[in-house]
């Protein structure tokens, strides 16, 4: 198998980063020098710069890197959660920042459908899927959720670490699942087409949303519990519901997620492994966590290795195309249509 062609035709799909804050803080732009806003706006006010990032180093997700690294489409999501009482206006900061990359360069667009992501592809251009991470972001509105589907939001994570007005995070294991807030919330996402991320809820969260979904469900970026035991990272049971409902775990890059002792290429590899065994390849995706903490891989330029290291160990053309991508394009479609 030649895993650089096959890398270059799959349809490639990562399902979350924190990317759009990251430019901002680092003064750089992701698709080449910053919009003429980026450094103005609510982002810039509230967060600063990253701690640690030189001022214009560039984020492991950027238009070039997804294009050298084959990567297709990105969930490019604005995590709310540090925005103190700020928590609409630091979304559409954010998704604004990405409109004004997206009017600079045309081989940029925001996909609403899965057609638009195989357009995308189709014309040598990148897709970009609006993700929200903590629907604090909403301010407890389903009318503010209406107008940023609208605007092209296409997932939101119900919570990030901490407890939110929906639900409890992972920092909090002995709080209670979804609030009536929350259940409203799943519904409404249901409804209007939009991806529930369960990514970053506690069990007891997790299991409400289980049972209020009529829709497939995404982990954007969570690793298998039985091999790293992190609250973030889901049980065999938890990967076995999330498949069940159509959806899929995508296997993110945080080193703490994937090993405490050794993670690497291999031990995240590990991780795609252990989840197709527990749900089928075709409920498997990659959710890289660029530019917020996922750097076992170093950058989305380097996205070829996963393919190469899926083929060394045995998976078939039809799995690792699934890996890194369709299966997500299944689940996008049969959500947003």
């Amino acid at each position: 198998m030649d895993t650089r062609e096959l890398h270059r035709d799959a349809l490639v799909i990562d399902s979350h980063n924190d990317s759009i804050a990251a430019s901002v803080s680092g003064g750089c732009g992701l698709g080449g020098p910053p919009t003429r806003h980026a450094g103005t706006g609510t982002i810039a006010q509230l967060r600063g710069a990253f701690p640690g990032r030189p001022e214009g180093a560039r984020t492991q997700l950027d238009l070039q890197r997804m294009r050298d690294g084959g990567v297709d489409a990105a969930f490019f999501a604005v995590c709310v959660t540090r925005a103190w009482n700020n928590h609409a206006a630091y979304a559409l900061d954010g998704f604004g920042i990405l409109m004004a990359e997206m009017a600079a360069d045309d081989r940029f667009r925001i996909a609403r459908t899965a057609g638009d992501i195989t357009a995308a592809k189709r014309d040598g251009a990148v897709a970009a899927i609006l993700a929200l991470e903590d629907s604090d972001g909403l301010e407890r509105s389903l009318n503010i959720l209406t107008a940023l589907h609208a605007l092209g939001l296409r997932s939101v994570g119900i919570t990030h670490n901490p407890v939110s007005w929906a639900a409890a995070g992972a920092d909090e294991p002995a709080c209670g699942g979804l609030t009536s807030h929350g259940v409203a919330l799943v519904r409404e996402l249901n409804r209007l087409g939009i991806l529930v991320d369960v990514s970053h809820l506690n069990d007891a969260g997790f299991w409400d949303v289980i049972a209020q979904t009529d829709r497939p469900l995404i982990a954007s970026h969570s690793n298998c519990r039985a091999l790293c035991s992190h609250p973030r990272n889901l049980d065999d049971r938890q990967i076995e519901a999330v498949a069940a409902t159509g959806g899929l775990v995508a296997i993110t890059f945080v080193p703490k997620f994937v090993s405490a002792a050794e993670p690497n290429l291999d031990r995240l590899l590990d991780h795609v492994d252990h989840a197709i065994a527990v749900a089928g390849p075709e409920h498997v995706g990659l959710g890289s966590d660029f530019d917020g903490g996922g750097t076992v891989i170093p950058h989305a330029g380097e996205y070829p290795a996963l393919t190469a290291g899926m083929a060394a160990r045995g998976h078939d053309e039809q799995a690792i195309r699934g890996v890194l991508g369709l299966n997500h394009l299944r689940v996008f479609r049969a959500v947003c249509g």
